[in-house]
């Protein structure tokens, strides 16, 4: 069974695999039938920044975490070719600007991002010159619970646009598509290079598989508890996102992380690695 275990809840029976999936809507596909094709494993679903917690704590086995967690910690792998990238438009990474960005000097960034809160940072120094100081903004807040000057949102919640009028809104996935020409992985699925996860890559490529062939059967189950129309999460998750990492997502990966480094928000020794059943 998936459980939507939130990470401070009590500890759980030992499972073969403990397993972490993101909660939104775009790791759905992902995670199709994975409770049979792993059975007897734990299957947790939370936010992605404590599934990034989580596992360099070494409470899951293998989980599907934000891109730039992968660049944070020593000793990681990535072990399959299942992620969640985007070739332009995400609508689900979205930088609300109340001033023009060149001029942000505070930015509130989503309490569960890492990745897109790296991204809007590169983003806003390489094509802006701006280096805003960040403070956080919880699940719960609303834009307009902060006065900062930009507001980062990420998830099912930045589908839905705020009440406020914004100088600017900026769809994070089309303006890295628009300036590098590549894609962008938001997730994707890591394990600790000495984990015995023997089995399991095989399984995650299938579930992404039987995700892909279903996309409309998992809008229709999902867009009633999001508050938006069967047709945008179809939309959404057919023409927004993709699920291969190719040899293209790997070229965006490593500019992410050379950039990132630049600006040192992650270590610039990093090295993509892959387990041996991952094909370019």
């Amino acid at each position: 069974m998936i459980k939507r275990v939130y990470m401070g809840a009590p500890h759980r029976e030992p499972a073969e695999v403990r397993l972490g999936a993101v909660s939104y809507l775009n790791s759905r596909p992902l995670v199709e039938d994975l409770e049979k094709l792993l059975p007897g494993s734990d299957i947790r679903l939370d936010y992605p920044s404590r599934l990034a917690d989580s596992l360099g704590r070494r409470e899951l086995d293998i989980a599907l975490i934000p891109s730039i967690e992968y660049f944070r910690r020593p000793g990681y792998e990535i072990v399959s070719d299942a992620c969640v990238a985007a070739r332009g438009e995400v609508l689900s990474v979205k930088l609300y600007c109340r001033v023009h960005p060149g001029s942000i000097r505070r930015l509130a960034l989503d309490e569960g991002s890492r990745t897109s809160a790296t991204l809007s940072k590169v983003i806003l120094a390489e094509k802006y010159g701006s280096f805003p100081e960040s403070e956080s903004l919880s699940m719960e807040s609303l834009t307009t619970d902060s006065s900062a000057d930009a507001v980062l949102l990420i998830g099912d919640r930045a589908m839905h646009d705020p009440s406020e009028t914004f100088v600017e809104v900026m769809d994070l996935g089309q303006m890295w598509y628009d300036w590098t020409g590549l894609p962008f992985v938001f997730a994707m699925w890591v394990a600790h290079q000495d984990a015995n996860i023997r089995g399991v890559s095989a399984a995650l490529s299938e579930a992404r598989n039987r995700g892909v062939s279903r996309l409309q059967q998992i809008a229709a189950a999902e867009a009633p508890g999001l508050g938006i129309t069967e047709h945008l999460a179809h939309h959404y998750l057919t023409d927004n996102l993709h699920y291969h990492m190719t040899s293209a997502e790997r070229s965006g990966l490593q500019l992410f992380h050379e950039l990132a480094s630049k600006h040192n928000l992650v270590d610039q020794n990093a090295n993509l690695i892959f387990s041996d059943c991952v094909t370019a």
